[in-house]
C-alpha cells in the first residue's frame, strides 16, 4: 500500500514540476500533439474508406440479397473502425514516446538537472537512441499482446470475466505504462530494458501507482496531450529513487554503447541487480 501511495505521490510531483516550469510542459507537449494529430488523420481516413475496405474483403456477398449483404459490410467497416481505434489508443503513448524521443530526453536532462545529481547519459547518436527505443517498444507491446490475449480468453469466465479481468486489465496496462514512461530515464542511467522490468517488477506497487491512474486518464487523448509532459517528468522522478546516481558515475566519461553495457549494481539500491 505505501508504493502505490508512493507512485501516485510521483505522478503528481511530476505534474507540479511541469507546473512550475513551464515553457518546459508546452516543450514537452508538442510530440503528443503530433502524434494525436497523425492519429486523428489516419483515423479520419480508416472510417472514409471503411466501408470500401469491407466491401472489398467480402467479394462473396456481392450477390447476397438486402438486407444481409449491406448488414454483413457495415458491421465490419464498424469493426474495421473500432479495431483501429483500439490499436491507437494501445500504441499512443509508445509511438509518442518514440516521436518525442528528443523531447523527452532534453526533459529528463533537465528535471535531473533541477533535482540534482544528473548522471552522465550514454554517448550515442540520435539514430542509435531511436533504434534502441523501437527495440524496447515492440518489445514492452509484445508482452502486452501477450497479457491481452490471455485476460481475452479469460473474459469469457462467467462473473471472473465481467469483474476481475478488467482490473487485471487496467493493472497490467498500468505496469507497462510505467515500463515505457522510465525508459528515457533509465536509459540514461545505462539501464538495459530486462532490468528496467526487473526493478519495476520488485517494486510492483509503486509501478501500478503511478502508471494505473495514467492509465486511465490516457482514454481520453487529448489528457494524454496535457498530461504527458509531467508523466515524463514523473517517471523521471521515480527513475531517481529505482536507480540514484553514484558520485562517481556523474564523473565518468559517457559509454559508447548503450546496448552493450551491462547493469549494476548501485550503492544504496538494492533492486539493481546485476
Amino acid at each position: 500500500m505505501r508504493d502505490l501511495v508512493a507512485g501516485t505521490k510521483y505522478l503528481i510531483e511530476g505534474q507540479k514540476w511541469v507546473g512550475r516550469h513551464g515553457r518546459w510542459w508546452g516543450f514537452g507537449m508538442l510530440p503528443a500533439l503530433l502524434t494525436l494529430v497523425g492519429y486523428v488523420v489516419a483515423l479520419a481516413f480508416l472510417g472514409a474508406w471503411s466501408l470500401d475496405l469491407a466491401d472489398w474483403v467480402t467479394p462473396f456477398a456481392d450477390h447476397w440479397s438486402s438486407p444481409w449483404r449491406g448488414l454483413l459490410r457495415d458491421t465490419l467497416a464498424a469493426l474495421f473502425f473500432g479495431g483501429g481505434l483500439l490499436l491507437s489508443l494501445l500504441t499512443f503513448t509508445a509511438v509518442t514516446l518514440l516521436v518525442g524521443q528528443p523531447f523527452y530526453e532534453a526533459l529528463c536532462a533537465k528535471v535531473d538537472e533541477t533535482e540534482g545529481g544528473a548522471p552522465t547519459p550514454p554517448d550515442t547518436s540520435l539514430w542509435r537512441e531511436l533504434l534502441i527505443a523501437v527495440r524496447d517498444s515492440v518489445y514492452v507491446l509484445a508482452r502486452v499482446a501477450a497479457f491481452g490475449v490471455v485476460l481475452f480468453a479469460c473474459g469469457f469466465i462467467p462473473v471472473v470475466g465481467q469483474t476481475v479481468v478488467p482490473v487485471l486489465g487496467f493493472l497490467v496496462s498500468g505496469f507497462f505504462l510505467t515500463v515505457e514512461l522510465t525508459a528515457v530515464a533509465l536509459q540514461r542511467r545505462r539501464v538495459p530494458q530486462p532490468e528496467r522490468i526487473r526493478l519495476l517488477r520488485a517494486r510492483l506497487g509503486l509501478a501500478l501507482g503511478f502508471g494505473t491512474p495514467l492509465v486511465l486518464a490516457f482514454l481520453v487523448p487529448l489528457v494524454t496531450v496535457f498530461a504527458m509532459p509531467g508523466a515524463v517528468a514523473g517517471a523521471t522522478l521515480l527513475a531517481r529513487d529505482l536507480v540514484p546516481t553514484a558520485p562517481e558515475e556523474e564523473e565518468q566519461g559517457p559509454a559508447s554503447d548503450f546496448a552493450a553495457t551491462p547493469a549494476r549494481p548501485v550503492p544504496g539500491n538494492p533492486y539493481a541487480t546485476p
